[in-house]
């Protein structure tokens, strides 16, 4: 492979895309800063084929359409690892997820590997190479790169094309490769990386423990304050910290002076906010149609016996796999069919191959 090349000219990204177009798969990663914004930033988009590597600067004031166009052309497999963030930033840039797309943390997972190996780490198992992660924490949105950010980035595309004939290869040979492109597939899915603020509440750690009128609250909150990030490009915890969200929710404020009490509210959200937030609080109270929001029933012991007995099975298919088991299922997906949350047939375990290796198992448990 060439020395990578930076591509901060249209006349330069015009040559790259030409050669990428020649090659039916490439290497594919992304770096960004999402610190000061909530959408992440695109500040680098690495890419390589058996003979080049690109690492494209966004942040020049170049068209990058017709490299979303490459980026989602479907004669093209795209090799990533640990794809999701980097698929998101995508999205917003382009408009469209990549894909088709082969995940090497995904693949080393259906192997057997860790779940969350590091590319680093799978890097050195798999290909006996060390890679210098001291970038890690850089800012990619200063300028000029300097050469060790840029060897660090092509660093982490370089040893991805090899990665995925090796681990395809051994996919092939347990007969898994059909479950990476099942994986893979569900990554492609636009609404995966995409907010809903009346969700937003989801987020929320020990809602659970709240009054039901306080959960109401809580959620009103989580949803304007995603709003209020989302219209602004700000974290959202710019708009609103967790311990102040909390404090709204179970204080019950009625005035500004009230508001004014709240240690963790900064006064100049109270100034800017503070009608905004107490109207928002009383109709969050007064409405019932979310109470509760988080209902704290506790499993019938006959239910955590079965969920016990289906988390067994599903050990002990994942030992036979050589798997992790939360690669096959997660204990939250095997509660809701003990538990009864929903109908087993639309559990994440009833569908592609989770069904053919546990799910039937489970259902003639239930039986």
């Amino acid at each position: 492979m060439r020395e990578a090349r930076l591509i901060q000219h249209p006349d330069e990204l015009d040559a790259a895309l030409f050669r990428l177009r020649s090659s039916d798969r490439f290497a594919l990663d992304t770096e960004f800063m999402r610190e000061r914004t909530y959408h992440a930033q695109l500040c680098l988009v690495q890419i390589a084929t058996e003979s080049d590597c690109y690492l494209i600067d966004p942040l020049v004031g170049m068209d990058l359409a017709p490299l979303h166009e490459l980026l989602q052309d479907r004669a093209k497999l795209k090799i990533l690892h640990a794809s999701r963030q980097d698929l998101e930033v995508l999205l917003q840039a382009g408009g469209a997820v990549p894909g088709p797309l082969f995940d090497t943390q995904v693949a080393a997972a259906l192997l057997g590997l860790p779940p969350q190996v590091g590319y680093a780490e799978l890097v050195a198992r798999q290909l006996g190479h060390s890679i210098d992660k001291g970038q890690t924490r850089t800012d990619w949105s200063r300028r000029p790169l300097t050469p060790a950010q840029l060897a660090y980035a092509a660093d982490d595309v370089r040893h991805l094309l090899t990665l995925h004939a090796d681990l395809q290869a051994a996919l092939v040979a347990k007969g898994r490769a059909d479950w990476l492109a099942a994986e893979a597939a569900t990554c492609e899915n636009p609404a995966l990386y995409r907010s809903d603020p009346a969700l937003a509440w989801r987020r929320l750690k020990g809602l659970n423990r709240l009054r039901p009128v306080e959960q109401s609250a809580a959620r009103a909150l989580a949803g304007w304050r995603e709003r209020r990030a989302i219209e602004s490009d700000k974290p959202r915890g710019w708009i609103l910290v967790d311990e102040a969200l909390y404090a709204l929710a179970t204080r019950d404020p009625v005035s500004i002076a009230t508001l004014e009490s709240v240690p963790t509210l900064p006064p100049s959200v109270i100034r800017k906010r503070g009608d905004e937030l107490l109207e928002l609080l009383r109709a969050a109270r007064a409405d019932e149609s979310g109470i509760p929001l988080v209902a704290p029933k506790r499993p019938e012991p006959e239910q955590m016996a079965l969920a016990t007995r289906l988390l067994q099975i599903v050990r002990d298919v994942a030992a036979e796999l050589g798997i992790g088991t939360e690669v096959l299922a997660t204990r939250k997906d095997v509660e809701a069919i003990a538990f009864g949350s929903g109908a087993p047939e639309d559990s994440p375990l009833m569908r592609g191959w989770r069904r053919e290796v546990v799910g039937e198992k489970l259902l003639a448990a239930l039986s």
